[in-house]
């Protein structure tokens, strides 16, 4: 069962800026992700920055781009990447993978424009906690997860780079939380197991942050 609901990024940016032709920076483009955003936003400009365009991508993903732009994060060179180009840009799971996130925020928050938004999501601090379930449920039933970040450290770098919190909090849905009961059993009886990610919104798997480059 698959319910398209519209993404949480897409609701907590479009309630901050109302525009539909956003010139978008996905850092991170895999999972489908300029295929979700483009059905949101089709008049958008989408650029997608990974290490390899085919990371869970299908041909119809990849031609959803509009651009991509091949990098390894962690070496901190992104002059392949304009300044002050972006409206907007998404981070959504992928610092936690980056053991110098703190180095990689300031140096992309030069690529985007004054008055641009920036979305973050990552696993909270209490996923380090929680039970382990398979494709992830526990920080570390991800091998690939290296550092765990806050709310509160993500947002001082923010802050210290001249940037305004608009927003912060949980990635939480109520309406995955009422469909549990459902999707349960059926993935119990399709796959003979439940994803990680059907528990995430009853957790608060996810904690997000968005904020705004002043003027």
């Amino acid at each position: 069962m698959s319910v398209k609901l519209k993404p949480f990024r897409i609701r907590v940016i479009q309630n901050f800026s109302n525009r539909t032709d956003h010139k978008i920076l996905d850092i991170g483009s895999g999972s489908h992700s300029s295929s979700i955003t483009k059905k949101w936003w089709p008049d958008c400009h989408y650029t997608g920055v990974d290490r390899d365009i085919n990371y869970d991508n299908t041909p119809e993903d990849i031609s959803a781009m509009d651009e991509f732009i091949q990098l390894d994060l962690t070496e901190l060179d992104y002059k392949k990447i304009p300044d002050n180009s972006f409206d907007v840009i998404i981070m959504s799971h992928v610092i936690e993978h980056l053991h110098n996130g703190d180095q990689v925020l300031p140096l992309l928050f030069k690529k985007l424009k004054k008055g641009g938004l920036f979305y973050i999501e990552f696993p909270c601090e209490a996923s380090a906690s929680f039970p382990s379930k398979r494709e992830t449920l526990n920080f570390f039933d991800d091998d690939t997860h290296v550092r765990i970040y806050s709310i509160k450290e993500v947002a001082n770098i923010f802050m210290q780079e001249n940037f305004m919190v608009k927003a912060a909090g949980k990635n939480r849905s109520w309406v995955n939380i009422a469909l549990m009961p459902i999707k349960i059993p059926l993935q119990l009886f399709t796959k003979g197991y439940v994803r990680g990610g059907v528990y995430w919104d009853w957790y608060g798997f996810a904690d997000y942050l968005v904020a705004e480059k002043k003027s």
